[in-house]
């Protein structure tokens, strides 16, 4: 893992974990060990992060997918990081670990298995080495026992992978939190950051209020509040990066990707959606610069022609 990630407050301590996940610290030796009898070197961000707890259950279990899944429409969960070794059920030549899993469920081969889910076998989060060799630096995918062993992308790295992992309470869609987080867009504090941009914006004049109509319309459309890689989540990653890049207090629009956690995704205001998968708000940004969307003007990073234009229209019709 990259150093600015904070581990300490990763994990859920139980009984339960310490017995079934959590595995003795990590040596040189067991690492090597585990990896011949795998047939793959393991990512080094993996490694460095069992590191800090060698496997065990997350507090944040649920990722963000952009298809359907048999767990949920639009993430999965997981129950448990597998650790490196093989004294406890779920490592990754544990009881339950590799082997077993494409033994007795018929999972493919192509990488190694990381995290089990809370579907007891009929879903698993793997390491993807089809791409790069054994040798090579994998990408995190899902297995979907339930739907004839179907693959979807979850990240394009472990490391991604760990930071796009949100709480599963951004996915508790009972009628009361839902008009809670409703209550929260039409009334509650934007970022501090955001907040800033807010007051810069010249266009549209009331760029509060657009802002607002424009976030509750995304959530109703929803069904949650939540920002995934699709054409609504789009217009809103616009609409934000025209207010960040706007401000002429913002030294470099260029970093907007770095900046959007702290703009709506885990700011410091009350509406926030609670978490985000870094690979989707990353998806946005190369395509935007790819087809010319986004491009330097004046040596300052801004959204260009019709989809400027739009990114206002949206903002001025929410």
């Amino acid at each position: 893992m990259t150093s600015s990630f904070d581990a300490s407050d990763f994990w859920e301590d139980s009984d339960y974990a310490r017995e079934t996940y959590v595995e003795e610290p990590l040596t040189e030796e067991l690492v090597r060990a585990v990896e011949a009898e795998l047939g793959y070197r393991l990512p080094r961000a993996y490694v460095a992060f069992m590191r800090h707890q060698n496997g065990g259950i997350p507090k944040r279990s649920h990722f963000p997918t952009d298809r359907p899944t048999s767990w949920a429409e639009d993430h999965v969960a997981i129950a448990g990081f597998l650790g490196i070794g093989r004294s406890k059920p779920y490592s990754l030549i544990g009881e339950y670990g590799n082997k077993f899993s494409q033994r007795e469920w018929g999972y493919p081969n192509f990488g190694v298995y990381i995290c089990d889910c809370p579907s007891g076998g009929h879903d698993m989060v793997m390491l993807d080495y089809r791409a790069s060799g054994p040798d090579g630096e994998p990408t995190v995918v899902h297995v979907d026992q339930e739907l004839d062993y179907r693959i979807t992308p979850l990240a394009p790295s472990f490391d991604a992978f760990v930071r796009g992992l949100v709480h599963k309470s951004v996915y508790d869609r009972s009628a009361d939190d839902f008009a809670d987080a409703l209550e929260r867009i039409r009334t509650g504090s934007f970022s501090t950051l955001l907040s800033r941009c807010i007051a810069d914006c010249a266009r549209p004049r009331n760029a509060e209020a657009s802002l607002r109509r424009m976030l509750e319309s995304t959530a109703v459309s929803k069904g949650y509040f939540a920002l995934h890689d699709d054409a609504r989540s789009h217009l809103v990653y616009d609409a934000l990066f025209h207010l960040y890049a706007s401000s002429p207090r913002t030294k470099d629009p260029a970093n907007f990707v770095e900046a959007y956690p702290d703009l709506l995704a885990l700011g410091d205001g009350e509406i926030t959606t609670g978490g985000y998968a870094p690979s989707f708000i990353e998806s946005w940004w190369e395509n935007r610069v790819k087809t010319g969307a986004i491009s330097k003007r004046k040596g300052r990073a801004a959204l260009t022609g019709s989809v400027r234009r739009a990114a206002i229209q949206a903002l001025e019709l929410g």
